[in-house]
């Protein structure tokens, strides 16, 4: 094991999701030569994140310790009625930056994954089902990522709520706005046949 202190800094950086060995080492040297205050910064913030961050009583969601149950589940005037479950809380973000969904969130915190371990007991689905035995919920959008995991998440979802009696829907998937038909993938053309509407 190296004692080199800029190797490891590069080796933890590297682990990061998105940022290889050569970013990280990009980082490392970026961090050292412009500002002698930087590392450490980075390294105080980071702590505070252990210290302070933690999961939402309620849907899930990253909040903090002092902020428990997170804001969106405490702000009143919210259609108590319809829940939206995503796999992950930045995906919540990325819902209410659009200001078109009123209802509530759950988080997950992933998607059935066998081949890299994640099976059902690993995601956020019995407080899920905690929420719906209150009786306020009558339908569900299950809101994961188009791909293979994400549709085992939202097949796996809609047997367990079937009984329940709940509404279940899926986000339609298809060609993004914009995109022209001859450039879109052969799966997106798939997906926009399969969930085309009436007009």
């Amino acid at each position: 094991m190296s004692r080199d202190p800029i190797r490891k800094a590069v080796r933890q950086l590297a682990r990061l999701p998105g940022i290889g060995e050569k970013s990280a080492t990009r980082l490392v040297y970026w961090m050292l030569t412009n500002g002698d205050t930087i590392p450490g910064q980075l390294a105080e913030a980071l702590a505070d994140l252990q210290e302070t961050v933690t999961e939402c009583s309620v849907c899930c969601t990253i909040t903090t310790k002092d902020a428990n149950p997170c804001t969106l589940c405490r702000r009143g005037g919210r259609d108590e009625a319809v829940l939206l479950v995503v796999e992950h809380p930045q995906d919540v973000l990325a819902f209410e930056r659009t200001g078109e969904f009123k209802g509530r969130y759950h988080v997950l915190h992933g998607a059935i994954s066998p081949l890299d371990g994640v099976t059902p007991d690993r995601l956020r689905i019995q407080p899920m089902l905690q929420r719906l035995q209150a009786g306020t919920i009558t339908e569900v959008i299950v809101a994961t990522d188009p791909d293979v995991e994400g549709d085992a998440t939202a097949m796996y979802l809609a047997r367990l709520l079937k009984p329940l009696g709940t509404r279940t829907s899926r986000l339609a998937h298809g060609i993004s706005v914009g995109t022209n038909i001859e450039y879109a993938d052969t799966t997106s053309l798939a997906r926009a046949l399969e969930n085309r509407r009436d007009l």
